[in-house]
């Protein structure tokens, strides 16, 4: 059975509520998937920055502001098990090893930040579980994938990158000052990981979830492959 590594954005599933109509549909998706079990690390989106943004503005150290995005995840990560009933895991895992050991007895495992260490990050947690588990590392974001300028801003230049090597994907993301709470496809830590150890990194857009299931069904679908 292939292990489906996925970090689910806050902008997905909390744009500025929780999103219930998308959240039934994703659930039902993955249920579908039998021949998969699915690992999901949840980020903080807009109700971390509602805190952080408060806190920096204090000049509060970047650590508290990072232990309060990670403590979000986890509260995020506790609202989907709790959504997703009996199919997921009971307890919030805090390292590698209890993911997999969760992993073994249910179809699909919740986490946010497993453990905090300076400037630790949802999409790099989740790409060190890819790696630890040998698989793909899936990156649901509020964009089709990796563009050449904010799509949302330049709607008319924006040219969509589908493939990107390793180097050259994480030489953009180190040209972006790392903050917590920041706000893009992918953050630092998280390409850091994915160059070192070469996990293969499909970056697509979260709403779109017909798209995710192409992608599930290995047929074609749309999204930055980083490899």
């Amino acid at each position: 059975m292939k292990t489906c590594v996925i970090s689910l954005g806050g902008s997905v599933f909390i744009p500025s509520y929780i999103d219930y109509p998308f959240l039934e549909r994703f659930r039902k998706l993955l249920l579908k998937f039998k021949k998969y079990k699915f690992v999901i690390v949840l980020g903080g989106g807009g109700i971390a920055r509602k805190y952080i943004g408060p806190l920096k503005k204090r000049h509060v150290t970047r650590d508290v502001q990072s232990k309060f995005g990670v403590e979000t995840t986890r509260l995020n990560a506790l609202f989907l098990m709790k959504f997703f009933g009996d199919c997921a895991n009971d307890t919030i895992p805090k390292s590698m090893k209890h993911v997999k050991n969760l992993l073994a007895k249910n179809h699909v495992v919740f986490c946010g930040g497993l453990r905090f260490v300076s400037s630790s990050t949802s999409d790099g947690t989740a790409a060190s579980l890819a790696h630890y588990f040998g698989s793909e590392f899936i990156n649901m974001t509020d964009v089709d994938g990796l563009y050449t300028q904010d799509p949302n801003r330049f709607k008319k230049t924006a040219k969509f990158i589908p493939e990107i090597s390793f180097n050259n994907f994480n030489n953009i993301i180190k040209q972006i000052k790392y903050k917590p709470g920041q706000h893009f496809v992918l953050d630092q830590l998280g390409s850091m990981i994915i160059k070192k150890y070469k996990v293969k990194t499909i970056i697509l857009n979260g709403h779109k979830l017909k798209n995710f299931e192409n992608y599930l069904k290995g047929k074609s679908f749309r999204g930055t492959v980083v490899c």
